[in-house]
């Protein structure tokens, strides 16, 4: 039987600034439903990268009196450290100013045109520098300034290659009636589908007296818009990311793109509506997450409101990180994030919860049974907890809704902790008469908690092999998340796996 493909990506990431932790939130997002569909046994492709071309790249450059490609080269290589610290298994990292892509580009954008969706024309309106966007009247906060990035907006006046959005209008509505969950959450479905329905009008398709970004092969005086260039990412990336060997076929189009909800209008409608200028296929599903906040506000290098993923992966670890960005915030929701609320989490959840169940019952196991999990079949007491977890997981993770299926899982940790008080195996251990009694308890726990390892692996990968190598069960397929699906044998005793901290203040 043939693998079903998932292919995730993530947005890519402006190399304007160094990378910080709203960044890491989108990324291990992605990596959660990569690692959960590779247990699935689906053939998964997962893309990131940097969005490396535009204006705010530019200027970024310029004012610390570098060229963009210095800058580019610079805070790329801080991008691509980013995602293995995190332990984000991603299959290949893009750069829009690698050639391949920027021919990739230019063949796709210029279909575009062949099909008579490009025309000349001048553009007036205003338009944001750092988010390279041209403001609607709807998208203009008071004052004439960016919602976003809180400047004032300048004046453009440009001859440009426009594309004719507004002749997409019906088929994006089609679009949205016909496949009622291609922008997730419902709220950003409704948001994207108000922007379509309040009238669409054509946007500049090439930037004129920019020379950093993709040159546009019909009219060489200019470039690419660059968020034509930056979306295509995802569609070309397909076609080089193995050496000799062109993906799309076999990916596109995409399972699951997630972005914030800054970059909304580009993805749920610019996005489709250039596919199908290009007779391409839409994406699956685009997911539109919050923001993650600090005093109110989005965290954002420009706004200088940041935490610094990689001091906290250095104090914590990064499956610390992992678990606390998917947990505390709701993914698709706005949520504040906090240094006392990482440790609030780290300490109660992850600390006692799981690493002291983890513990307690592999001691137990070392101190009862001599390392050796009992042969005995678990206690059906549990049955009613576990049955069906594994496909609820599965049926959440679908519908990337991933806090929510961390928090189906994080019940039954708590479940087997309240297993560990009402059976009391130090009790039991004292009465020879209920060494069959212990026997039960103690395969049950080892058990229980092997299957809520392997369903925690997307979340805690480097946890989860660790504790799934001592109890002498490495398999973490998802098949294998069924209690009484492996045989436990010797298990071997380990450091805590989330190890109390001194009390200083935490970088997050």
């Amino acid at each position: 039987m043939a693998r079903s493909s998932f292919y995730v990506t993530t947005p890519i990431y402006y190399v304007n600034a160094a990378p910080h932790l709203g960044h890491a939130y989108t990324t291990i997002a992605a990596d959660v439903l990569a690692r959960h569909h590779r247990q699935r046994g689906d053939d998964v492709f997962f893309l990131t990268g940097t969005d490396e071309h535009g204006e705010p790249v530019k200027l970024a450059a310029e004012r610390e009196g570098v060229t963009p490609g210095e800058l580019a080269d610079r805070n790329y290589e801080r991008f691509q450290a980013l995602a293995p610290q995190l332990g984000a298994s991603n299959d290949f990292f893009v750069r829009t100013s690698d050639p391949r892509h920027v021919a990739k580009v230019q063949e796709v954008l210029t279909r575009v045109k062949d099909n008579g969706h490009a025309y000349e024309g001048v553009y007036e309106g205003w338009y944001c520098p750092r988010c390279a966007d041209f403001k609607t009247d709807r998208e203009i906060a008071e004052g004439n300034t960016c919602p976003i990035h809180k400047i004032p907006l300048t004046r453009e006046h440009e001859h440009n290659w426009f594309f004719r959005l507004s002749a997409f209008a019906e088929p994006l509505e089609r679009l949205f009636a016909e496949r009622p969950d291609f922008v997730q959450p419902r709220v950003r479905y409704n948001e994207a589908l108000s922007f379509i329905q309040g009238g669409l009008q054509d946007v500049s398709l090439t930037r004129r007296g920019l020379d950093w970004g993709v040159p546009v092969p019909w009219d060489p005086g200019q470039v690419f818009y660059v968020w034509w260039d930056a979306l295509l990412n995802y569609y070309t990336a397909l076609s080089f990311a193995h050496e000799g060997e062109d993906l799309t076929e076999r990916f596109w189009p995409a399972s699951y793109q997630l972005v914030g909800k800054d970059i909304l209008k580009f993805h749920t409608i610019y996005w489709p509506a250039l596919l199908m200028a290009a007779d391409l296929p839409v994406p699956d599903h685009v997911f539109v997450h919050g923001f993650l906040l600090m005093d109110g506000e989005k965290m954002s290098k420009s706004l200088g409101n940041v935490l610094d993923p990689f001091a906290v992966i250095d104090r914590f670890g990064s499956d610390a990180l992992r678990y606390y960005l998917m947990r505390d915030v709701s993914f698709g929701q706005d949520g504040s994030v906090s240094a006392g609320a990482f440790e609030e989490r780290y300490e109660r959840e992850l600390a006692n919860d799981y690493g002291n169940l983890a513990s307690r019952t592999l001691a137990m196991v070392g101190r009862y049974r001599d390392g050796r999990a009992p042969d005995v079949p678990h206690d059906p007491a549990l049955d009613a907890d576990f049955e069906d977890l594994a496909t609820r997981v599965a049926e959440l993770l679908d519908r990337a809704e991933v806090t929510q299926a961390l928090e189906e899982i994080w019940v039954r940790v708590r479940r087997l902790n309240r297993y560990v008080e009402e059976r009391a195996p130090w009790k039991l251990a004292k009465d020879e008469a209920a060494a069959g009694e212990l026997d039960v308890v103690l395969a049950s726990l080892a058990e229980g908690l092997r299957v809520l390892t392997v369903l925690l692996q997307p979340w805690l990968p480097a946890t989860s092999a660790k504790l799934l190598a001592a109890l002498g069960t490495p398999d973490d397929a998802l098949q294998a998340a069924q209690l009484g699906a492996r045989r436990i044998g010797v298990v071997a005793p380990i450091e805590p796996l989330f190890p109390k901290q001194p009390t200083e203040p935490a970088a997050a």
